[in-house]
């Protein structure tokens, strides 16, 4: 009897879990023979329970690593102790991890250590600054120093993993997970009944829909962003905001002590996705320091404008559907007073192609999986890799 290929599918945050949702039950449809173990490393307990709710993933093993308030350090030595000795148990042909979290990048380094080969789903986003997204761009840098398959979202993705010497066979272009996973919830019916949002006036208003928790945020750039979210709703009666607050404790302290009682203001817990990406199709703008908030606004067809200063996701804004504000207070509400003003420049910035991908992502790294399984290079034809119609400019 033949032995079965076992894929290791490693996930620790919210983010992780909606993206590789899709490639897992692609994995788990696929012949008798992968035999497709989920571990989850707990860090981000209850937003990622949420997920693994939604999405009906059943984890073979849960590290449970959470601790409150904990520090990365401590973080990527209990990451690391942990996968060791899953490794060493479960002894996987291949682990897939995903983007850029410190679970993925340390457990690429476990892997690495086991001599096992390495798939990374999301590689190749750059903004070429350690600090920018932080520590993101450092791990996600240093994963594809480690990885073997390279699952890049994009086309300009995949051109940054080559010039940093990854040689190209081991690189698709896949379009982003994302995307495939919106597809599967977009058209679900659903009431904000029995939501954080239930009682919240969203008719005959405005909504912008705003995240915001980067580390290199805290403190003071923060502080504006919330200033300025106070400044818009003042002079656009008919806006409200709704914020959902992230769990950290520098985040929430800053956003309580800032927007707290402020008129058409709401500021909720952090929403379960479905409730979440429902709010999103329902808002008028997204003002988001988030990765993957950057790709989900296109496919929902939302402007964006992005509270950092760098972005590694910039096909949207080539495409002029995003705008990069950074966290200056006055930018930030000049940008948006544009947009809630200028009724054919809010329309420019909503319409257009989704240059993230088109719902077959998934597809395509099984497709890559079984080839590198079989020996086969490059990872993907040409031919089937995502492309949107109309290719944005090189860099």
């Amino acid at each position: 009897m033949t032995k079965s290929y076992r894929v290791l599918v490693l996930l620790g945050t919210r983010p992780e879990a909606i993206k590789l949702f899709p490639v897992i039950r692609v994995l788990k449809s696929e012949s008798s023979d992968v035999d497709t173990r989920v571990v989850v490393t707990g860090q981000h307990r209850q937003m990622l329970d949420q997920v693994l709710d939604l999405f009906r993933i059943s984890p073979d093993a849960d590290l449970g690593l959470m601790q409150a308030n904990q520090r990365l350090g401590d973080l990527t030595g209990r990451i690391l102790c942990a996968v060791e000795t899953l490794l060493r148990d479960l002894s996987p042909d291949l682990l897939m991890v995903q983007g850029d979290p410190t679970s993925a990048f340390v457990a690429s380094l476990a892997g690495f250590y086991h001599r096992i080969p390495i798939a990374h789903v999301e590689a190749g986003l750059r903004t070429y600054d350690p600090g920018n997204p932080y520590p993101e761009e450092a791990n996600r840098r240093l994963i594809s120093v480690l990885a073997n398959l390279h699952f890049a979202p994009t086309a300009r993705a995949a051109r940054n993993l080559i010039r940093e010497g990854v040689p190209a066979e081991q690189v698709a272009v896949t379009g982003n997970t994302v995307v495939d996973a919106l597809h599967t919830l977009v058209d679900v019916p659903f009431s904000f009944e029995g939501t954080p949002l239930d009682g919240v006036e969203l008719d005959n208003r405005r909504i912008i829909l705003i995240t915001s928790h980067r580390r290199e945020s805290w403190g003071r750039d923060l502080e504006d962003i919330c200033l300025a979210t106070r400044d818009i709703v003042q002079a656009f009666p008919d806006v409200a905001v709704v914020y959902p607050v992230h769990l950290n404790p520098n985040v929430r302290s800053t956003v309580q002590r800032t927007l707290a009682g402020a008129e058409r203001v709401y500021l909720t817990e952090p929403l379960d996705y479905l409730t979440f990406i429902n709010l999103a199709k329902r808002s008028f703008l997204i003002l988001t320091d988030s990765g993957g908030l950057q790709e989900e606004a296109p496919t929902l067809g939302k402007p964006v404008l992005l509270l950092r200063k760098v972005t590694e996701r910039p096909e949207a804004f080539e495409a002029g559907r995003a705008r990069v504000v950074g966290t200056s207070r006055a930018e930030i509400v000049r940008e948006a007073s544009r947009l809630l003003s200028d009724a054919d420049a809010h329309l420019a910035m909503a319409a257009g192609e989704n240059p993230y991908g088109d719902g077959r992502a998934a597809e395509r790294i099984a497709v890559g999986i079984r080839r590198w399984r079989q020996g086969l290079l490059p990872v993907l034809p040409p031919d089937d890799e995502f492309r949107p119609s109309h290719p944005l400019r090189s860099p």
